[in-house]
């Protein structure tokens, strides 16, 4: 165990050293090409943009438009329909699922 810690410092520290010698060749070539600023570090990017469900845009989309009729004076904008009422799937229908299921993985289990 200790020596697992050992050669996990002695790891890192190599690393960080490395960094350290590949940041300086960095700012050497940026100052060979005259660049003024420092390159972007690569944590400063980020990642990946936020994504909103359709839902989400659409209630967006009708706020933004809300506040704009306010600022203009003008009416809000219709309200969109209600929503269906979630669909529910019945007992019956549940249990023809499951036995379909059922024979399907007896079916699998019978070919091995």
């Amino acid at each position: 165990m200790k020596s697992d810690i050992a050669k996990f410092v002695a790891l890192r520290n190599s690393l960080l050293q490395e960094r350290a010698r590949i940041q300086a060749r960095l700012a050497e070539i940026g100052r060979a090409l005259g660049a003024s600023a420092p390159a972007a570090s690569v944590a400063a990017t980020p990642t990946g943009r936020r994504t909103f469900s359709a839902a989400t845009k659409a209630k967006m989309a009708a706020a933004q438009k809300a506040r704009w009729a306010k600022r203009k004076g003008g009416t809000p904008a219709p309200a969109a329909a209600p929503k269906k009422a979630k669909r529910k799937l019945s007992a019956a229908g549940r249990a023809a699922i499951v036995a379909a299921a059922k024979a399907r993985w007896a079916k699998v289990k019978a070919g091995k």
